[in-house]
């Protein structure tokens, strides 16, 4: 058989380049890692993603495959080993909807939380602590979200395990109390740490350095 040729396109710190980093790691792939400048992109990235010019692409055998869900389910159905998603038609439909509300919902609410000060911080936390009640009870009594082994919605939601920390850090307010979100704070812990993902995390005071740069921006331009 000949051997698989495997890319993937994606910068060192988007929690959507790192889903699929997780998810190949999982799966015991090799793969070729192309390292982007988001403010000069490169030729090959515009041409494999010419719609949304964005990371992340993985590029099998010469095929891209664009936006970090669907790579997801493209890497799941391409090479079975170790499942992500549930093969129940329903499971799946709901573990499809739980990614969804994560992109839509939960991280718009913290970016928010993040990036914003004063009366409009308050109201963004009210939403943001309502998207993570609603993930408080969906992972209650569970390790992960697909029972026992990391899965699709737990990928989605990986980067909860690493950012919220440091967005936390940053601003010097605590979002995931384990006070208050017992089970979600379990269940960050256990993705943060687990032997598959652990060692794959991009340095912390590096992001930490990025991300308040890009708060500080951001305040810049809506003062």
């Amino acid at each position: 058989m000949a051997e698989e040729e495997m890319k993937l396109f994606r910068s060192w710190s988007s929690p959507f380049g790192m889903r699929v980093v997780h998810a190949l790691k999982i799966k015991g792939l090799q793969y070729e890692t192309i390292i982007e400048d988001l403010s000069n992109k490169s030729a090959s990235l515009l041409n494999y993603n010419p719609i949304h010019k964005k990371i992340p692409v993985f590029v099998h055998n010469g095929n891209p495959i664009c936006e970090s869900l669907v790579i997801l389910e493209y890497i799941d159905e391409t090479w079975t080993q170790f499942p992500l998603l549930p093969q129940d038609p329903y499971a799946k439909s709901t573990a499809r909807f739980r990614a969804k509300f994560g992109d839509d919902k939960v991280m718009p609410s913290i970016w928010s939380v993040f990036t914003s000060q004063g009366e409009k911080r308050e109201e963004a936390i009210v939403q943001a602590k309502t998207n993570l009640e609603f993930l408080e009870n969906e992972i209650k009594g569970k390790k992960f979200f697909g029972g026992e082994a990391i899965g699709y919605v737990d990928l989605a939601f990986g980067w909860m395990a690493n950012l919220i920390g440091i967005l936390e850090e940053i601003i010097d307010l605590k979002l995931v109390d384990a006070e208050i979100f017992p089970f979600l704070s379990a269940w960050m812990n256990n993705f943060y740490n687990d032997p598959a993902i652990k060692e794959l995390w991009p340095n912390r005071d590096r992001m930490v350095e990025k991300f308040k740069a890009m708060r500080e921006l951001h305040l810049n331009k809506v003062a």
